[in-house]
Formats: structure tokens, sequence, C-alpha cells
């Protein structure tokens, strides 16, 4: 079984930042700069084992675009996404294949990354995920048969960098693998952590961000979009309120994301 790394970033100066990053095996590099070119090598990693790196460097913008090129370059059977602030644990890839070798039948795994405010995993064992549980996935969690995702792609009018909506892309990919029939599991395995750096797209919960989150459901289910919308208002009720938006205002924000989108669907 061969794996990648699917790494999204900006403007980096070469290919050796997947050293900080703990990256030890084959890579996809996406770097979103000032040049256009592709190129794919063998270095030696920072452990001293081969690696062989595809590095692409684009003009183009936006994470879910840069998400989607690197799915384009990919030839492993099994990739992983990942940013630039995320640091491996040294048997990463052993981790993530043992994970596909215990669940033959699934097309994606969503493994766990501690991070400051996920201390523990969602859940304490293993089990296949659906509508609701796939809500509070991280993109760097999500490994994937390439395969099985081929024709499945990220929205480029959400994420980081589109200009449009600031964030979801992630749940909009796995609702489509599920309505899709593809099968996924959570495995409860630490494979990475997170560094402590500020968000380049999260600038609080502001009438933007709830524009953004309730476009994003609408995206992911029409039709369930307007329950979305309201347990997410009153789930983070006492934590938006800090930043000067009320119930009513949360909930006015989100469904004219909600109309928009529609709008530009139809």
């Amino acid at each position: 079984m061969k794996l990648q790394v699917l790494l999204s970033a900006m403007f980096l100066e070469d290919d050796s930042y997947v050293d900080s990053l703990n990256i030890t095996g084959d890579a996809v590099v996406i770097n979103q700069c000032d040049r256009d070119k592709k190129d794919t090598h063998t270095r030696i990693s920072a452990v001293g084992n081969d690696q062989r790196i595809t590095y692409i460097e684009t003009r183009e913008r936006g994470l879910s675009r840069s998400r989607n090129m690197a799915k384009a370059a990919a030839d492993a059977d099994v990739c992983i996404l990942c940013d630039n602030d995320v640091e491996y644990l040294p048997d990463y890839e052993i981790r993530i294949k043992e994970g596909f070798s215990k669940h033959p039948d699934a097309d994606l795994i969503v493994f766990y990354i501690k991070r400051k405010e996920k201390p523990v995993p969602n859940y304490p064992r293993p089990r296949r995920m659906g509508y609701l549980s796939v809500l509070k996935i991280f993109s760097p969690e999500i490994a994937f048969k390439r395969e099985s995702v081929k024709d499945i792609m990220f929205d480029e009018r959400f994420g980081a960098g589109s200009g449009r909506y600031l964030m979801g892309e992630e749940n909009i990919f796995l609702y489509e693998c599920l309505k899709r029939g593809l099968k996924i599991y959570y495995e409860p395995v630490m494979i990475a952590s997170l560094r402590e750096e500020e968000s380049t797209w999260f600038k609080g919960y502001d009438k933007d961000f709830f524009i953004s989150r309730g476009a994003n459901y609408a995206a992911m289910s029409e039709g369930f979009s307007l329950i979305l919308i309201l347990q997410f208002a009153l789930r983070k009720r006492g934590i938006y309120k800090g930043d000067g938006l009320d119930f009513a205002e949360a909930i006015s924000c989100m469904l004219k994301g909600r109309r928009e989108f529609l709008k530009e669907r139809k």
C-alpha cells in the first residue's frame, strides 16, 4: 500500500519545508506562490530514507483548489490531506496503513490530530461515520483511497482563499462522499499534532463567519440546512456571544448565506 501526504501551502522557498512537518514518506506539495512549475523527484528525507516529492508551484489561489490539484497529481493508493501547521508522529505512515488494513472496506478514514481545542479523539473507539459525525472533522485528519474519491472534488467556492465562503469545504466533500455511498470510518489513532499558530481565515464569530456557515450548510444539504443552522446557533451560543452577535443575528446571517448560495446554484 502506497501512501502520499497532500500538502497545501503558500509561498514556500522549496520542498524542504516537508522536513519541518516530519513528513518522511512520499508527498505532493502544492505551493501557491508567484510561479508556475511542476517537478517530481526523489530526495533524502530528514530521517535518511528516499522520499518521492511531486512539487507544484502555481499562481492559482484557494485552499480547495489546492486540494483538488494535489488529488489530481497524486498516484498513491492512499492519500492524506495536510496543512502547513501539522507535525506528524514518526510512525504516522504505519498508523495510517494499519487503519486501512483494519478496515479493508473503508473508502475514507478519519484519524486523530491532537490540538488545543481537541485534546482527545472525538470517539473512544472505531466507528462508522454518518452525516452528523462528519460535521466535527478537521481536514488534515482525512485519509482516503485515491480511486474511491477520484471523481469527488472540493467545492472551490469554499475554504480559505476562495474569495467567497470562508470555510466548510471538508464537510461538503465528506457529505458528497456519503451521498455516493462511500464508507467513512473514524479511527481514534493519533497521527499528528497541530502547531499553535494564528488562523489564516478565522477572525472570530462575525457576520462573515455566519454567512459562510449558512452557505456551507446549504451546500451540504438544502433539505437539512435549516436544522443544521438552528443546531449550530444553539450549540455555539455561549461562544459567539462574546464576539458581539446575539442568537437572532447569528440565525439571520446564516439564513442570508443559505439564500445567497441557493440563489447562485440556480
